[in-house]
């Protein structure tokens, strides 16, 4: 029998260098989208999957990820005092949407590091990971898409994307051969390599690997097992390839649409669409925009 996916991990040790100076004393994962940090769009999209319980991977000074995901009590009661029922209601849905861990990685080395720092927490079971600066709007939340095939298949499976060929070398990059599934051979992949960050010209395919993963537990085996890279890192894409020595690795051409947040081009980019999509936001700013010389 298949084991159910319960835990979701959010690597958030790094430390945000791209957007120095606003980084310098403030996580980037707290840094607002619209008005929600970037940690809350991913938690909020594992507990929308059916994901109950919430491991986040933390270093030195994120101590405001752990504040943010906790009850407040004076704010709470400054709320329900002005009688402002509906900004409560918010403030209390962060606190009581999931069961929340943390657990430090002392030093940033590398994704594979982070992600075996919560091997004690999520034991012998299937989990998923999340880069909270890959920021996924979809109809139906990219982790269950992935959860879907991972419990058909009872194997590990990666989030696709197609990149263009002059971005590919900033991905890690699939070799895969399609599957087929519900009677379309165009989504789904059986990975048959990976590369990392590869030059355009030698690039096995157009098919990058983006921050959305359910792995089983065999990777912890995998990862322990590689050996550390430049800097002392121990990335997860080297992890993956062990795994696939002895274990199917597949990948889900996801539907849905991929900002890049932890880049700040991408980050504008979220923000303006995702306002737009406001109710309260999208009229008024759509007419700001259009009044705008550009």
């Amino acid at each position: 029998m298949i084991q159910k996916v319960r835990k979701a991990v959010f690597p958030a040790a790094g430390l945000g260098t791209r957007f120095l100076p606003a980084t310098k004393a403030q996580p980037k994962e707290m840094l607002p989208l619209v008005d929600k940090p970037l940690i809350q769009y991913g938690v909020e999209e594992a507990i929308h999957s059916g994901i109950p319980n919430i491991i986040i991977v933390t270093g030195r000074g994120k101590s405001s990820i752990e504040d943010h995901f906790d009850k407040s009590f004076e704010l709470e009661y400054l709320l329900e005092s002005r009688g402002k029922r509906e900004l409560l209601a918010d403030v209390q849905s962060i606190s009581d949407m999931m069961d929340v861990s943390y657990i430090r990685q002392k030093e940033a080395l590398g994704l594979g590091h982070a992600v075996l720092r919560a091997k004690e927490l999520v034991g012998p079971e299937p989990f998923a990971v999340v880069l909270s600066d890959d920021v996924i709007d979809s109809d139906v939340p990219c982790l269950r898409q992935l959860m879907d095939i991972y419990e058909y298949f009872g194997a590990s499976v990666l989030a696709l994307m197609e990149v263009p060929n002059d971005m590919i070398s900033a991905y890690g990059v699939v070799d895969a051969e399609p599957v087929e599934h519900n009677g379309t051979k165009h989504r789904l992949f059986r990975i048959r390599n990976m590369v990392e960050k590869p030059k355009a010209s030698e690039a096995p395919s157009n098919l990058a690997i983006i921050g959305r993963y359910v792995l089983t537990p065999e990777i912890f085996t995998s990862i322990e097992s590689v050996q550390p890279g430049a800097g002392g890192e121990i990335q997860l894409t080297d992890g993956l390839r062990h795994l696939l020595r002895n274990r199917p690795i597949y990948g889900l051409l996801f539907e849905g649409t991929r900002y890049d947040a932890g880049d700040k081009l991408g980050f504008l980019r979220a923000t303006v669409e995702f306002a737009l999509k406001r109710h309260d936001l999208g009229g008024p700013f759509r007419e700001y925009l259009k009044s705008l010389s550009l």
